[in-house]
């Protein structure tokens, strides 16, 4: 290592590690590294005149533990077996075991690894150790050895200090190297999903991260997102990008290198990251995302103009929000409505269910907010990833392929029609539409008609005031997209939701790392199933729009715009950059490509096509370093 090299430790520079680019832009600060697991275990190194402290603190869990344990014993012991309680007092012996305690000072004193760290380190060493014996009744005893590591955890994580490891070394500054972030103006910065206290900007490096982690992440101060698995339609991405903080996920083995308190680099643009970079290299980086916050800003000064294609033709582009405030910031970006809020959100890690006078307020609120915009109201899709503490949802081999979303609602008609009543109240105050995910069959549709009708009836027995609401199908099972004709005829409105569609479609997991690179929306199975939905819309003079990942991905949007798609919604911060990009094209043109396309065999093909006709047009929204956008093609009268 060069001797002006800057690292956060003794430890030797890592990078580029490459995953996927989950959201754009490029951010430089101090890790903070969260186990995989349940326990979401915090690994640090600590500096030698912390080691004290974390073996106190280690000694302390084992006395906390041990209290717990004996308070269970003393409770229970007159009404379990002799034998059960003989568990309770092996537990108590093994938390007092020397070697336990020898291997976990081993590991602060001689690894410089923080308490949780050490016993995580230490619990999987002996868990090896039960492995590897012959007798099948001491290899279950691994299983015990596990508890106690639990234990351990829960006591560790009641007493958590401060970080003094965040402080940055010398030679370089804290204003030197930052903190850096460059996504745009206004980021909207999230805290982190543990008890940890994080004092300053942060990155955090994970394994991967729920819905309700992300969900939960709106304050400051983290400042990028690296996963070691996910794609760019899983969650984390998704939110990161609606958040505007740089994310790269799908980052294979990247917990193996990193530390919490490691400079690191995130640059969410080419889906790179680097560890304890060099000087050379925080300079590169912090010039990059310069450019990419100069370009994004380049392309908001004209957030205000018309949406319209390089010949005259308007397309309406509308924002997917799953946070009360974000309504505001989609405005602000030039969102013309809300085409997808996710009201899963108010169920997600809360005890109780929400009311219908707490949705009703909220959905009015946002309702007020983007008046006289429209806003779509997708009904809660729980399940599949999204789980919630107060619903009921069957433990299944394959959760995405089974009870969630409308099956779920119509299994809890009581909970749904509640929804359904607070939706049609807000309605009263703005343009509210419903929208009703993974609808499958004509017979989920009609039902879900047929409670509509009642929480209408219901509410005016009640003389509360409501509005109409039209209700939508999100197409995005397969079966819904081969029966879009007859869903047609009795749907209000589709929205293609791609991301969805192309698991289903495609058999592969939107969150499988390992599968991405096949799961790709220029698919011509995917393209097929949007001009089949597209025509059926047209045909039966319904609007159609998409709210997947395709609507911000700028090639992507080309082969829409051509198979009739003009109304198209996303986060909001990629607004700006599909805005640009359709100013840039013409309808013949992209009906042209959507021609071409559809005959296609492969993905790989539909993208090279795409991208021989348009990337060099494109080339400084696609990630180039030109600033100067290209002249647009010759102006045409709208056709």
């Amino acid at each position: 290592m060069s001797s002006d090299s800057p690292p956060s430790s003794e430890l030797p520079s890592v990078g580029p590690l490459y995953g996927i680019a989950g959201s754009p832009g490029v951010a430089i600060a101090t890790a903070l590294v969260l186990e995989a697991g349940t326990g979401r275990i915090p690994r640090r190194s600590v500096l030698k005149e912390e080691h004290e402290g974390e073996l106190a603190r280690y000694a302390d869990a084992v006395e906390d533990a041990q209290a717990q344990i004996a308070e269970v014993h003393a409770r229970v012991a007159s009404n379990l077996p002799a034998e059960h309680l003989k568990i309770l007092e092996a537990y108590q012996m093994m938390l007092a075991d020397p070697t336990l305690a020898g291997a976990v000072k081993h590991e602060i004193i001689d690894k410089g690894r923080n308490a949780e760290w050490a016993v995580e380190v230490a619990i999987q060493n002996m868990v090896r150790e039960f492995d590897s014996v012959d007798d099948a009744y001491l290899r279950e005893r691994k299983h015990d050895v596990a508890f106690v590591g639990d234990r351990l955890q829960r006591a560790l994580s009641a007493n958590i200090p401060s970080i003094p490891s965040f402080r940055l070394s010398k030679p370089l500054a804290v204003e030197d190297l930052g903190p850096r972030i460059s996504g745009g103006p206004r980021m909207r910065r999230p805290t982190p999903p543990l008890g940890v206290r994080v004092a300053q900007p942060t990155i955090i490096v994970a394994h991967d991260l729920s819905p309700a982690d992300t969900a939960a992440m709106i304050r400051e101060p983290i400042v990028g997102f690296i996963t070691e698995v996910g794609t760019r339609t899983s969650h984390t991405s998704i939110m990161a990008r609606a958040l505007e903080i740089p994310a790269v996920v799908g980052v294979s083995g990247v917990l193996e290198h990193v530390r919490t308190g490691d400079t690191i680099i995130v640059d969410g643009i080419r889906g790179e990251v680097h560890i304890r970079p060099s000087r050379e290299l925080l300079e590169r980086a912090r010039v990059r995302g310069d450019k990419h916050s100069s370009r994004t800003q380049l392309l908001r000064m004209r957030l205000r103009e018309p949406t319209t294609l390089a010949c005259g033709t308007p397309v309406n582009l509308l924002a997917n929000v799953e946070l009360p405030h974000e309504a505001l910031l989609a405005m602000e970006h030039g969102a013309e409505g809300i085409g997808l809020y996710r009201t899963e959100f108010l169920y997600i890690d809360k005890k109780e269910l929400p009311t219908e006078d707490e949705q009703f307020e909220l959905y009015r609120t946002i309702a007020q907010m983007v008046n006289p915009r429209p806003v779509t109201l997708r009904t809660f899709d729980l399940g599949g990833d999204k789980m919630a503490n107060n619903v009921s949802v069957p433990e299944e081999m394959n959760p995405a392929l089974g009870t969630r979303a409308i099956r779920l609602a119509l299994r809890e008609p009581d909970i749904f029609r509640a929804q359904l009543r607070a939706m049609l109240r807000a309605a009263a105050f703005g343009d509210i539409r419903v929208m009703i995910p993974m609808v499958s069959s004509l017979t989920e549709l009609r039902a879900v008609r047929a409670l509509v009708a009642r929480a209408e009836r219901e509410l005016d027995d009640k003389g509360v005031a409501r509005g109409a609401v039209p209700i939508g199908v999100m197409i995005e099972v397969p079966a819904a997209a081969i029966c879009a004709d007859l869903f047609a005829r009795e749907a209000d409105f589709f929205s293609l939701g791609t991301n969805d569609l192309v698991q289903y479609a495609l058999a592969i997991d939107r969150g499988s790392h390992e599968l991405a690179r096949l799961a790709s929306p220029f698919d011509p199975s995917i393209l097929r199933l949007i001009n089949m939905t597209v025509r059926a819309g047209h045909a039966n003079d319904i609007p159609v729009s998409v709210c997947g990942a395709m609507a911000s991905d700028p090639l992507a949007v080309l082969l829409l715009i051509g198979m009739g798609i003009r109304d198209l919604s996303m986060e909001a911060a990629a607004i700006a950059e599909i805005k640009e990009t359709l100013r840039r094209v013409t309808a013949d043109e992209c009906e042209a490509l959507a021609a071409e396309c559809l005959q296609l065999g492969t993905a790989a093909e539909v993208e090279l096509a795409v991208a021989e006709g348009f990337a060099t047009r494109l080339s400084d929204i696609l990630g180039s370093d030109e600033l100067t956008p290209p002249p647009p093609p010759p102006r045409r009268s709208p056709v």
